[in-house]
C-alpha cells in the first residue's frame, strides 16, 4: 500500500467521480483508477461500485475510508513534523554539563544562542564525567560538556573548548587574602572542606602527598553549596575551578608552585551523524571566543 494510492481513494471518496478526482490529484484518469485498483488488490475487495455515471462506496470502502483517511494525517503531520525539525523548529538537543562547571562561564554563549537560533529547544543534563559519558554513548545526550574521560575511548570525539585554572576559595580575613597567588606548601595545617565530584579530587591530593602538604579533612559534600556556604563560615578552605559560581563574599586565588589546570572539552559519540540542531550548536561553540575570565 503506497501513500500515492491512499490519496487517490481519498479523493474519489470525497467527489465520488473518478474524472474529478484524477483533475484534483492532478493525474491522468487511468493512473487514478489503477492506483486504485490496486489498493483493491491488496485490501482483497472492491471499494467503489460504478454503476454507469454513478459511483458509491462498497461495504468494504466505508469501512477502510477513517482509517485510511488517519493514515493520511498522520503522514502529513510527519511531514509537518520533520520539516519543523530540519528547519529548527521545536528541535531538540540534549546537553550534558559536568557538575562542577559554573553556569556563569556559559551564559553569554546560551543567551546568544538562544537569540539567535530560538527553536532549538536545549535540555541541560548536570552530572559527572562519568555519568555524562555513559548517556553519550546510550544516546541519551547528544553533547556534553566536560573533561575529557580518564581511560582513553576511541568512540568519543574531543573539542577543546577552554583551559582554567584551578583556586583555594576561603573566608574573608583568612590569611591568604595578602597573596596574589597561594603556593601549595602554603595550604598545609589548613582545614579541608573536599568537593567529592570534583573530578581533579584525585590528583589534587597526589599533589598534596608528593609534597608532604598535610591537610585535615573535616567535611566532604557533593554539594558545592554547602561547601562553599561551610567555607564562608570559616569552617574550612577548598579547591575550586577558577570559573566556577561563588557565593558573595567568599574569595579565590590561584594556586600555584605547581598550578593545576584543567581542560574543558565539547564531546560527542565519533561517527554518530549530527542532527540539524546539533550540528547548528557545535558550530556556533566552535566559533565562541571564550574570555579569559569572568567579566571580559
Amino acid at each position: 500500500m503506497e501513500m500515492h494510492q491512499i490519496r487517490y481513494f481519498l479523493a474519489v471518496c470525497t467527489t465520488l467521480n473518478f474524472t474529478r478526482a484524477a483533475e484534483h490529484c492532478n493525474v491522468t484518469q487511468p493512473a487514478l483508477t489503477r492506483a486504485v485498483q490496486k489498493l483493491e488488490e491488496e485490501l482483497g475487495g472492491l471499494l467503489f461500485r460504478r454503476e454507469r455515471k454513478l459511483t458509491h462506496l462498497t461495504d468494504l470502502g466505508n469501512l477502510v475510508r477513517p482509517q485510511l483517511e488517519a493514515v493520511l494525517a498522520q503522514s502529513e503531520q510527519a511531514k509537518t513534523t520533520a520539516k519543523g525539525f530540519l528547519h529548527l523548529k521545536d528541535a531538540p538537543l540534549k546537553l550534558g554539563v559536568m557538575c562542577t562547571i559554573g553556569p556563569m562561564r556559559f551564559i553569554g554563549f546560551l543567551s546568544r544562542f538562544r537569540a539567535d537560533h530560538p527553536g532549538v529547544e536545549v535540555s541541560l543534563i548536570e552530572g559527572v564525567p562519568e555519568e555524562l559519558t555513559e548517556l553519550l554513548m546510550s544516546g541519551a545526550l547528544d553533547v556534553a560538556i566536560m573533561t575529557a574521560p580518564e581511560s582513553e575511548n576511541e568512540r568519543l570525539t574531543t573539542r577543546l573548548l577552554y583551559e582554567e585554572h584551578f583556586a583555594v576559595a576561603f573566608p574573608p580575613g583568612h590569611r591568604y587574602e595578602q597573596f596574589e597567588a597561594v603556593p601549595i606548601k602554603e595550604i598545609g595545617g589548613e582545614s579541608y572542606l573536599a568537593r567529592v565530584n570534583c573530578e581533579y579530587y584525585e590528583r589534587l591530593d597526589n599533589i598534596l602527598t608528593e609534597r608532604m602538604v598535610m591537610l585535615e579533612e573535616v567535611y566532604r559534600s557533593e554539594r558545592e553549596d554547602w561547601i562553599q556556604t561551610m567555607v564562608m563560615a570559616g569552617m574550612g578552605i577548598c579547591f575550586i575551578p577558577e570559573f566556577s559560581p561563588v557565593l558573595p563574599g567568599l574569595c579565590i586565588r590561584r594556586v600555584v608552585d605547581p598550578e593545576v589546570t584543567r581542560k574543558v572539552y565539547l564531546i560527542n559519540v565519533a561517527g554518530r551523524r549530527f542532527s540539524p540542531a546539533v550540528q547548528t550548536f557545535v558550530k556556533a561553540i566552535d566559533h565562541h571566543k571564550w574570555p579569559e575570565q569572568l567579566g571580559v
